[in-house]
């Protein structure tokens, strides 16, 4: 590879770490995953759903996860036929259907947070709490600028909650 400038070759670099690092830490997840027959697809949504709390319509769960709505629809069914989740007409649009996670999808849920756990403690060993904070700011930056929000955080589970009571 030919010699950049200082600046563009850190930006390139980053660009690829940020790339690199996301297949393999989504690779390790799904190898610990395996073992409770789900994939990334049918995994992220239960943690997702156990996270931000039941009752997400379809479309809140579909843009939160970042996929299209056809997409989570095909996972939700699997994960319906599983008896993971179940969804339910929503109470205030009659065209709209709401997400619960059902008492399978709890006990399995508290498996897959332990495993996720495990696996972002050994990832991340070694790594300060300033450390991780800098890093966090910078990647926040970087997602504005490409229209992202946020990862989210205890002030954005705060102000969701709170959006969704009123």
């Amino acid at each position: 590879m030919r010699a950049m400038p200082a600046l563009p070759q850190l930006q390139w670099r980053l660009g690829r770490a940020i790339g690199q690092i996301s297949r393999r830490w989504r690779s390790r997840l799904d190898g610990r995953m395996a073992g409770f027959g789900l994939t990334e697809a049918r995994w992220l949504p239960l943690l997702h759903l156990a996270r931000w709390g039941d009752g997400l319509s379809q479309k809140e769960a579909a843009a939160s996860l970042g996929v299209q709505g056809a997409t989570l629809v095909r996972t939700l069914d699997w994960l319906e036929r599983q008896d993971l989740v179940e969804r339910r007409p929503d109470p205030h649009d009659r065209r709209a259907k709401t997400v619960h996670l059902t008492p399978r999808a709890r006990a399995l849920h508290r498996e897959i947070e332990g495993e996720s756990a495990a696996v972002r403690a050994d990832i991340l060993d070694g790594i300060s709490e300033a450390e991780l904070l800098t890093c966090l700011a910078v990647l926040d930056r970087i997602a504005s600028r490409l229209g992202a929000p946020p990862a989210p955080g205890p002030a954005q589970e705060e102000a969701r909650r709170g959006h969704r009571a009123a």
